[in-house]
């Protein structure tokens, strides 16, 4: 197997309880796929046969990790951004036929192959902000055929790409328009047919579900979790993002990997997703698009020690956003997060929100030689900057993405 010995380096290894695990003028080995050992230059192993990147001091991060994401979609909704601006609320849009229902119109009347085209650029820019993880969502189909459609798709973007793409069915995102007033009957479908046919082609790795006033109620949430449970899957929930239904509770109580968005979470309940271990997604985008007013209770989550973790949330309605550098900075700005806590929150606490901690999301030995080189020297510059990408090498499970050479010299 090929070797990389990186020399010359500032690790921010993400290792550690707080912080950075920042080890400066440092040197890390790369075996095949996996990260074989880091260490001070001091103690830097004989070169061998490995290909030598020389950092010249820049730092190295794990591969970021996008763990929200609605990339495959049709269309666009930017008229509902002009509606928002003109003091139309996010939920009297919805109401009005707009948000998440037009969107699943323009993705039903969409092939394949032009939901392939057009989520490309999406993912493309977040790769080239140094994202080797991605969770992509389905949820703008809400029938068997278009949800799984959707779910090919992502598919076909990791394959294609050659980053991870996780891939959440998100059935219950909002009810259909040819369901309406029959919620109930809606989440049975989700249950009997349109999960169990998702999954048996094997495009499952978690499931989602939307718990709001605007979607579905907490007991119906709980139908879908439960059937995912009972075919093994993993689950997570979109909850307390406009109201407090107590849909985190739920989903914590059952063993989800997180709940997200959490604005309207009360402080009194965080020590139970501590407890179940349960990450905490923030997403500044759509906060700062609906221009939102509710802080999540971040300080709660830190007293209880619950994994923060940040997404994009990309998607076409409340936050078209496709820069996990734009996020850090956003979540410092708005949530008055730390430089540490945004570049954590988006390396192993989004690993943690995927289930997938024990195998990315910090530079630690055995773990999958997912690095990004930038072009800095610290790395609180990776949040402080706005529209600057210092990313200059990628490499992906222990391959270069670009050419290590040509940005080395």
């Amino acid at each position: 197997m090929s070797q990389t010995l990186f020399i010359n380096a500032t690790l921010a290894c993400v290792d550690t309880d707080s912080g950075y695990g920042l080890r400066e003028d440092a040197a890390l080995l790369v075996d095949g796929d996996r990260i074989a050992w880091r260490g001070p230059m001091s103690e830097c192993p004989s070169a061998g046969g490995a290909e030598v990147y020389d950092c010249k001091q820049r730092l190295l991060t794990p591969g970021l990790i996008d763990c929200h994401t609605h990339l495959v979609y049709g269309g666009d909704r930017a008229d509902e951004f002009e509606q928002r601006l003109e003091g139309v609320s996010y939920a009297d849009i919805a109401a009005g036929g707009g948000g998440i229902v037009s969107t699943v119109n323009a993705t039903r009347a969409a092939s394949a192959d032009a939901l392939f085209d057009q989520a490309l650029p999406r993912v493309q820019q977040l790769m080239s902000e140094g994202v080797t993880t991605l969770e992509i969502k389905s949820g703008y189909g809400l029938d068997c055929a278009n949800e799984i459609k959707m779910l090919r798709v992502a598919a076909l973007l990791e394959k294609e790409l050659g980053l991870r793409v996780q891939k959440t069915f998100l059935g219950a995102h909002a009810l259909p328009p040819e369901y309406s007033g029959r919620g109930d009957d809606y989440i049975s479908l989700v249950c009997d047919e349109m999960l169990p046919q998702a999954h048996a082609e094997g495009l499952v790795d978690a499931v989602d579900v939307f718990i709001e006033s605007i979607a579905f109620s907490v007991e119906q949430g709980e139908r879908v979790l439960a059937r995912a449970q009972q075919l093994g899957l993993p689950i997570k929930a979109h909850v307390e993002q406009l109201s407090d239904l107590g849909g985190a509770v739920m989903a914590a109580r059952r063993g989800a990997l997180s709940v997200d968005h959490i604005e309207y979470l009360n402080s009194d309940d965080v020590a139970l997703l501590a407890r179940n271990r349960c990450a905490a997604v923030l997403l500044p985008g759509a906060f700062y698009v609906l221009r939102e007013q509710q802080l999540p209770p971040l300080q709660a989550l830190r007293e209880q020690g619950v994994a923060i973790a940040l997404a994009s949330d990309a998607n076409p309605g409340s936050s078209p956003l496709y820069s996990l550098l734009l996020v850090m900075n956003l979540a410092c700005t708005l949530f008055r997060m730390t430089p540490a806590e945004a570049l954590r929150g988006v390396t192993l606490n989004a690993a943690s929100a995927l289930g997938l901690a024990r195998e990315i999301g910090s530079l630690e030995a055995g773990k999958q030689a997912d690095i990004v080189v930038w072009d800095v020297e610290r790395p609180a510059l990776l949040s402080y900057r706005i529209g600057i990408n210092p990313c200059v090498a990628v490499m992906q499970a222990g391959k270069w993405r670009t050419s290590a050479r040509q940005v080395a010299a």
